[in-house]
């Protein structure tokens, strides 16, 4: 006599690879005991691993069916809830252990929160992104959480209330320009995000009849809920583990700047004059189907349906061929180490892009205001 219904059964194995991120657990308690070499495995889990395992398992082209009822979706949900606690708990055990270990070096502590910040980038922001777009006060909570542990809260509502209706435009600090080395457009997204994302919220605020330090802006729970982290930070590990805690949240950044670089470079939308685009397409992102990346970034690759259709969860989001969006050669964890080297990015990418621009828009002649990023912007855009 089965306990568990086939069909409850049948809806676990499906979601099951997405639960992968898991393995990251034993790589970070392994490395905080053993030291030495292990504490190299994290990075090696999430950048090496899922890059050999797309080599083996290939491309996923199957597409769920868009309408599945929402309770059929709850283990694939579940993963997405529960990270905040998992992650959260391993950080505060390694501030607490890790300063003041002994059997541990200077070199090793760094090393652990290199991967410590991996996983925080890799996965922890990946789920936050999907936290973000749903309408549950719980999971935007529980987005807000995630962000605040690497003290990049502002990211909700650049990529909100700027990134989704500003892709591919001058308007959108994210979107890379043609051209654009990582290394630069990194730089440029720290200096700029964080003010978009504000001009964004005033705006709104404003159309509300509000001012922009009203209670109501995020900003003000964002500034709280990241002093928290700070204070935690400093009360579990003094200086050192608040040195460490600022070093995991500088790499888990890195780490998300570098799948945005991906995820937009060089593609652009059309503008129909009068600071006026055309509507958000599959064309205008990058997209990749690659299966076990996939399943460790539930899904993000399937970037060029996101922006299409922004409030899919991530399992239900649909794969689009080459006729309809452009596709990457790799999946994320090739690309972003790709993106690290600007000369060997642009070798492999530019031709794409100037494929991508031939594919889609044979009429532009002239490229050279949309590779300077200097098309007209929306007017009353904030």
């Amino acid at each position: 006599m089965t306990l568990i219904p086939p069909e409850t059964v049948g809806k676990l194995e499906s979601a099951l690879p997405f639960w992968l991120s898991l393995g990251t657990i034993p790589m970070a308690m392994i490395g905080v005991a053993h030291g030495g070499w292990t504490v190299v495995l994290m990075p090696l889990y999430t950048w090496g691993l899922y890059a050999a395992l797309d080599a083996v398992f290939g491309l996923n082209t199957d597409n769920a069916d868009p309408d599945t009822p929402e309770d059929d979706l709850f283990w694939y949900k579940l993963i997405t809830l529960a990270w905040f606690p998992i992650q959260f708990l391993i950080l505060l055990g390694m501030l607490w252990y890790v300063p003041q270990a002994g059997n541990l070096t200077w070199a090793e502590k760094l090393a652990l929160f290199f991967g410590q910040g991996v996983m925080s980038g890799t996965i922890g922001i990946v789920y936050a992104h999907e936290l973000m777009h749903q309408s549950d006060r719980l999971e935007r909570w529980l987005a807000d959480l995630l962000l605040a542990s690497v003290l990049y809260s502002h990211f909700r509502s650049e990529h909100l209330r700027v990134h989704h209706l500003y892709v591919g435009t001058p308007r959108d600090p994210v979107t890379a320009r043609y051209g654009e080395g990582f290394h630069h457009y990194f730089l440029r997204v720290l200096r700029e995000c964080p003010r978009s994302a504000w001009r964004a919220e005033a705006a709104m605020l404003r159309r509300r009849g509000k001012r922009p330090y009203d209670a109501a802006n995020p900003f003000l729970r964002y500034g709280l809920l990241q002093g928290v982290m700070l204070v935690l930070a400093y009360g579990l590990g003094g200086w050192p583990g608040l040195g460490l805690f600022l070093f995991q949240a500088f790499i888990a950044v890195w780490q998300l700047e570098l799948v945005n670089y991906v995820e937009h470079y060089g593609l652009t939308r059309r503008h129909l004059g009068e600071g006026r685009y055309e509507h958000v397409q599959p064309r205008h992102s990058w997209n990749a189907t690659h299966k076990a990346s996939n399943w460790l970034l539930i899904n993000l690759q399937r970037h060029s349906d996101h922006h299409y259709k922004p409030d899919r969860r991530f399992p239900l989001l649909q794969n689009h061929a080459e006729a309809d969006a452009p596709q990457l050669p790799y999946g994320y964890p090739v690309m972003t180490s790709m993106a690290l080297i600007p000369r060997i990015w642009r070798r492999v990418m530019n031709r794409r892009v100037r494929e991508w621009r031939r594919q889609f828009y044979p009429d532009i002649a002239d490229w050279t205001p949309y590779n300077a990023g200097t098309t007209p912007m929306p007017k009353g855009a904030p």
